[in-house]
């Protein structure tokens, strides 16, 4: 397919909303609204005994508890997706890690939203400088590795949910 055009017609400090024009392969044209993101990481930081998550409140699922792997948004102009993950893992949870590896990439909703979200694993895991965490609504939770099947079922974030599927499967 040809992108045509594209308008913004929102402004966010997250988020931008355009309006796009693409003719497709056979010819006939359609506009869509798409979520402009820049992008962003998630980490699943663990060791042989525990993988660490992060526990926080996300208002737009009105969930106060919302049970999720470190992770953020691509907000820091010139830093790499390997940089922001090492960051948001310092920031959200503590910890530095010795060893990365990208898992997999995701998009979360691709019929409208250009977000992209890498996944990283985290091993080879000491200690950080102190957490960045300053109003204190992240509460780190270490997680026995034996127990994500059991937790499974309790995630509502995609992100997580995949990325803790992919390492129960060794993947």
């Amino acid at each position: 397919m040809k992108r045509l055009g594209s308008e913004t017609v929102f402004r966010g400090r997250v988020f931008d909303v355009a309006r796009r024009r693409f003719r497709r392969s056979d010819g006939s044209e359609v506009e869509r609204e798409v979520v402009e993101h820049p992008g962003s990481v998630a980490i699943v930081a663990h060791d042989e005994e525990l993988v660490h998550l992060v526990r926080q409140p996300r208002e737009a699922i009105e969930d106060p508890e919302c049970l999720e792997i470190p992770a953020g948004t691509l907000d820091v102009e010139g830093e790499s997706e390997l940089d922001c993950a090492a960051r948001e893992l310092r920031e959200e949870a503590d910890l530095e890690a010795h060893d990365w590896r990208l898992m997999h990439v995701l998009f979360p909703s691709p019929g409208y939203v250009a977000e992209r979200i890498a996944i990283y694993e985290a091993t080879g895991l000491s200690a950080g400088p102190g957490r960045a965490d300053e109003d204190g609504r992240i509460a780190v939770v270490s997680l026995p590795m034996a127990e994500i099947e059991r937790v499974l079922p309790e995630i509502h974030d995609a992100k997580t949910w995949v990325g803790l599927a992919l390492l129960r499967d060794g993947r």
